[in-house]
């Protein structure tokens, strides 16, 4: 049987966007409703998340719970360690997760979800501090809770005011202005953001140093100070950075050698096999050390239009070579 056509049923594209904006507008009056309500409630809801000394566990059902989920996942890759707990699970054992140093967000926009409500009492003789985000503050998860936050809404967004829309932004702005807060309140820094994020851009230009990228060993190209260009150039295609050190008797670097000057001797037309590589090397030449931020090495190649790197230590020992193919390889840049 052959395919049959596939039909677009025709809707008005006007009415559609009405319909998206009608639903922007909603959700925005509903964020622009939450600014009065940053008061003393919500520094003392601060005040309790700072002073935990185990983790914040955040618990709601159903929308409440995934927008839960996202407020503590948040929380943890802002320094505020935090994991969601579905409260169904928990009162058949996953309680037992929940321990007397941690704290307790617990969302429901009813106040009155009963999976919730029936973890209150162990909540409540543990001792641990509660606080609740709903949209009903005489309901009894807003009466029950240490500090209340008030994310209710005048309407959702769905034309039927059933679907959970704006009352789900609402409490997850209201979450996202917790995490900052508490954020900017511990002084949490973009190292800190990378380390709980080594995998994305950012835990890469922050926790990788020149060390863990450069070449070493038999992968370095290096020739003594005594040898000829023609040694130089055997060396540079050997290794394949483009490059070759130029070192002393003792190790030290004195400078190095490159296409870009492998150019200018063909340009003076001077003999590759007589002519001895300091005749003609680069002296000194860009270097970075080891225990430098990669980052710091892609400046460094920026600034100066270069492409490869000596990793020197304090007195000018060839610990290694960093070429920009390697900064990225490493996704550095």
């Amino acid at each position: 049987m052959a395919d049959s056509a596939l039909i677009i049923p025709v809707v008005d594209s006007t009415a559609l966007q009405e319909t998206a904006r009608r639903v922007l507008g909603i959700e925005r009056d509903a964020l622009a409703a939450l600014l009065p309500r940053i008061d003393d409630r919500f520094a003392r809801a601060c005040q309790l998340l700072i002073g935990c000394r185990g983790r914040v566990i955040v618990t709601g059902m159903g929308k409440s719970g995934h927008i839960g989920g996202k407020i503590a996942a948040t929380l943890a890759s802002t320094g505020t360690p935090a994991f969601f707990v579905h409260p169904g699970e928990a009162s058949h054992g996953d309680l037992g997760m929940i321990t007397r140093d941690d704290s307790v967000i617990a969302i429901s926009n009813s106040g009155e979800t009963a999976e919730v409500l029936t973890i209150l009492p162990l909540i409540k003789r543990m001792g641990i501090p509660l606080i609740s985000m709903t949209g009903r503050p005489g309901s009894t998860l807003a009466k029950s809770a240490d500090v209340h936050l008030d994310v209710s809404v005048a309407q959702e967004a769905c034309p039927l005011n059933l679907a959970p829309t704006a009352s789900t932004t609402a409490t997850l702005a209201m979450g996202d202005a917790l995490a900052v807060a508490l954020l900017e309140a511990r002084g949490f820094t973009p190292e800190d953001f990378a380390l709980s994020h080594p995998g994305g851009t950012l835990g890469r230009r922050l926790l990788l140093k020149v060390g863990d990228l450069m070449a070493t060993g038999e992968r370095i190209p290096q020739v003594p100070a005594d040898a000829t260009l023609s040694t130089a150039l055997l060396e540079m295609t050997h290794k394949g950075l483009g490059m070759t050190a130029v070192i002393d008797g003792n190790g030290e670097a004195l400078g190095l050698f490159t296409d870009g000057d492998l150019r200018r001797v063909l340009d003076a037309n001077l003999d590759v096999r007589s002519a001895r590589i300091t005749e003609v090397m680069t002296r000194g030449g860009k270097s970075i050390r080891s225990t430098q931020l990669a980052a710091e090495a892609v400046h460094l190649m920026e600034k100066h239009r270069i492409t490869v790197l000596m990793v020197l230590d304090d007195n000018r020992h060839l610990e290694g070579v960093l070429h920009m193919h390697d900064l990225l390889r490493a996704g550095v840049v």
